[in-house]
């Protein structure tokens, strides 16, 4: 059963308004990765507007499900979103990376609230992930634990490290999703170190692996209710597009890195209100 036209529409208005968030905030601090923000827009809306268990007044809430972003490079993806649910104040988006601001390049969990833990080296959120999987499931706890992390941080070992022990503790509260947005810091995945074949890997570790488009809510949808059912620890394969939303951007290298300049944020912010 695919989403009501109503909430699709509400959901895509909300993705819309995020990815204005992101490329302002881009384009105020002179920072780099707002490619790699615009690939997890539609996943990140999704997860705060329609799957998260979390009370945006109460961000410490024990019964809360928890979100840990991995790829903490992705910081202003989640600055927006958590600024659209609520959850922080709107207006600290303009202290991004600025000096008397709160929101730095990569997340601090002491930053603002709604940030479980600090992020910024690579490969260490599902490591995170698994430890408070455990530990909920020790407790009984009825949370749930959701990590995103990129496919080029899928070559760390820790995450294999990690991926080999979820099973073993049978953390089915446990899912991850991976923005493969085939494209990292200096090319392809699969030029690079390739993890080929993906899904087939984390099933040979003992995960229930689905593949979704990154970009379609009916689609996301699907994969989380599919996550949610599994006796296992899920992995959400999400295809996605660096940049996506803005065309001049979409699979573009070196978005990874450029600045986004006033003639830019121009330029995309017109595409984004005539789409």
């Amino acid at each position: 059963m695919s989403l009501k036209t109503e909430q699709m529409v509400f959901a895509i208005h909300k993705a819309m308004s995020v990815r204005e968030k992101i490329l302002k905030m881009a384009n105020r601090s002179k920072g780099a990765h707002v490619g790699s923000c615009l690939s997890v827009v539609d996943i990140l809306t999704y997860l705060y507007f329609k799957e998260l268990r979390i009370r945006p007044e109460d961000t410490l809430w024990e019964d809360r499900d928890y979100f840990l972003m991995s790829k903490g490079h992705g910081a202003m993806a989640l600055y927006a979103v958590l600024a659209e649910r609520g959850v922080i104040d709107e207006k600290l988006l303009k202290g991004y990376m600025q000096e008397d601001g709160t929101l730095p390049a990569h997340l601090d969990r002491f930053s603002v609230p709604g940030i479980e833990v600090s992020a910024g080296a690579l490969g260490h959120g599902l490591s995170i992930a698994v430890g408070i999987a455990h530990g909920l499931k020790l407790r009984s706890k009825k949370n749930r634990v959701f990590v995103l992390m990129g496919d080029g941080e899928c070559q760390e070992g820790s995450v294999w490290e990690a991926a080999m022990l979820a099973p073993k503790l049978k953390l089915s509260n446990l899912t991850v999703i991976v923005d493969l947005n085939d494209l990292q810091g200096y090319g392809r995945p699969s030029e690079l170190v390739s993890f080929y074949p993906f899904a087939e890997k984390w099933k040979a570790f003992g995960w229930e692996a689905v593949e979704a488009d990154g970009h379609n809510f009916d689609s996301l949808r699907s994969a989380f209710t599919r996550a949610d059912r599994s006796s296992l620890p899920s992995v959400i394969i999400a295809k996605t597009v660096k940049g996506k939303g803005i065309s001049f951007m979409e699979d573009e290298l070196k978005w990874h890195y450029f600045i986004v300049t006033d003639e830019h944020l121009s330029a995309a912010l017109m595409e984004l209100k005539g789409a």
